[in-house]
């Protein structure tokens, strides 16, 4: 082979791998190596303690709960979990408690490292999300007029699971997740004795009516708190519709009486208080009407129906968004480790995601849209930094597997350059690999400058085209238990192309799209960063 192309497709993030060292330009004055030179510290770092998940494959299932998650990786599916739905999160909770029990009980799991620890990164990132939006909702109503809300909340510090290992994750996970049941079931009965106090006041003097509110008290508190679990979330199980006014439901007066209270019973705790009134409003004219006209007490009713569907849609969209943000957040105020390249921030982005949590000010759909784009430029530069990574240990394992130096650079213009000598190649032929905006190239090399080549050397160009199709394939191997997809293009299978070890002609390895047919010099400025145009797959975008 003397050229091929692929566009490496990120599927399941492999747990173990850190930011990457920022790697050098490449010196185009360097001496070219002759055998000696391994690949540099700077990539040989790139994902630290990925060796021997890559000689061995990923763990598998009993050994995950040991496996300690890199920062990238952290960071990567922080991202995806930031993109996904609710139910989607809920999903992965639900699997993450299930995969714990089941290494209680010591039974076998099918699910290997990498799936393990998706399914906990989800998890954590719904529970902290959750954790900051409760809190910014007991925070603004300690700076309300009135009874100054509930106490804030004893919870736990939020959970960061990077460089921990999956076990001491998933029980912390635990721990966090009771904490937050019992603090919500708590902030749940303070909402729901704020909304019966509004409901009590509507029949001043009225006991019977006092009592029914009391009755249903408590089903609303479990009702609610019901909803919140990681189950129904799945099964996206709402708390319940409320009832139907029929005609025969209000038929006498006690009858519409207690059909009232259970349709005001169905409200969200967190209901605005403008909405609640005016269903209470038309609950008491329905009981009004219901001795002389019950045809229009059952209209009032379907009328209170209909105002608590409204507060209750309106409560479940902004605790949704609460929470939403907060992953939002969390992701975007990310910072990589001190001694590799820094995220860029996104104040644009940030604000308006900490005033909703602070004030309760939904964003506007341009803030929204702002959001959004902030969140998808970092996934796509974390996914950019992930490939490099993955690509560098790549070629470090196939270096391990059959000998030869390896080294890796970042010429002008592109993301990663990857050489490798295989053993017995060198000093006249090696492999070369680039990766320039998400597009991986390989190529055959010989050292030296286009020209006529005797039929001795062409005989050799093709035997190591030949080896090159075989070290390939393995590659692909390797990149597959890494979580990347290389799907090769073989373009041309025979006759090397010309160029020196280290050197930086881009024109050796063109980097226009392969039906291009034609040499390209890459012109991108050193600061350019081409968006990857590799995608991922495997989860359920937002």
């Amino acid at each position: 082979m003397s050229s091929g192309v692929a566009l490496p497709t990120l599927d399941l993030v492999a747990p173990s791998v850190a930011f990457p060292q920022p790697l050098p330009a490449a010196d185009v004055y360097a001496v070219p190596h002759t055998g000696a030179a391994q690949l540099g510290d700077a990539a040989s770092e790139a994902s630290t303690q990925m060796s021997e998940a890559v000689a061995h494959g990923l763990r598998e299932a009993g050994e995950a709960a040991v496996e300690v998650l890199g920062a990238l990786s952290g960071a990567l599916l922080a991202g995806r979990a930031a993109m996904l739905t609710t139910r989607v999160l809920a999903s992965a909770a639900v699997r993450a408690a299930e995969e714990q029990r089941c290494l209680e009980r010591q039974e076998e799991l099918s699910a290997a490292a990498a799936e393990q620890w998706q399914a906990a990164a989800y998890a954590v990132a719904r529970a902290n999300a959750r954790r900051t939006a409760l809190l910014a909702r007991c925070a603004r109503d300690a700076g309300a007029p009135g009874d100054g809300g509930p106490s804030r909340p004893d919870l736990p510090p939020p959970l960061d699971p990077v460089g921990r290992p999956l076990g001491e994750v998933r029980a912390e996970l635990a721990r966090l997740e009771e904490a937050l049941r019992r603090a919500e079931e708590r902030r749940t009965a303070w909402e729901v004795a704020r909304l019966t106090a509004v409901l009590d006041g509507a029949a001043e003097g009225d006991d019977a009516w006092r009592r029914l509110v009391a009755d249903r008290r408590e089903a609303m508190v479990r009702r609610h708190t019901a909803s919140r679990t990681a189950e129904a979330e799945r099964d996206e199980a709402g708390p319940g519709e409320p009832p139907r006014p029929t005609a025969d439901a209000t038929a006498d007066p006690e009858a519409v009486r207690a059909l009232g209270a259970d349709i005001l019973a169905a409200l969200d705790p967190a209901a605005a208080s403008a909405t609640v009134e005016l269903a209470v409003g038309a609950v008491g004219r329905a009981v009004g009407r219901a001795a002389l006209d019950p045809a229009r007490a059952r209209r009032h009713l379907v009328e209170a129906r209909k105002f608590v569907q409204d507060a209750n849609r309106k409560a479940r969209r902004r605790r949704a968004d609460e929470e939403w943000a907060a992953a939002q957040l969390d992701f975007l105020t990310r910072r990589a480790p001190e001694d590799t390249e820094a995220l860029d921030e996104a104040p644009d982005a940030v604000g308006p995601l900490r005033r909703l949590l602070a004030e309760g000010v939904p964003l506007s759909p341009g803030e929204r849209r702002t959001v959004e784009l902030r969140v998808s430029e970092r996934m796509a530069h974390l996914e950019a930094l992930y490939v490099q990574a993955q690509c560098a240990h790549a070629l470090t394992e196939l270096a391990e597997r059959f000998g030869g130096p390896a080294d890796a650079s970042r010429p002008e213009g592109q993301d990663l350059r990857l050489d490798w000598t295989p053993d017995g190649w060198g000093p006249d032929h090696w492999l070369r690999a680039t990766l320039v905006g998400g597009t991986l190239r390989f190529a055959t090399m010989y050292r030296g400058g286009p020209g006529e080549r005797g039929p001795r050397e062409r005989a050799l160009d093709d035997a190591r085209c030949a080896e090159a199709q075989e070290r390939l394939a393995e590659f692909t191997a390797v990149a597959r238990e890494l979580g990347l997809t290389v799907d090769l293009r073989i373009e041309q299978t025979e006759g090397a192309r010309p160029g020196l070890p280290g050197e930086d002609g881009a024109v050796v390895l063109d980097p226009m799209p392969a039906c291009s047919g034609r040499p390209h010099v890459h012109e991108s400025p050193p600061d350019h960063r081409p968006a990857p145009r590799y995608r991922t797959v495997g989860d359920e975008p937002r």
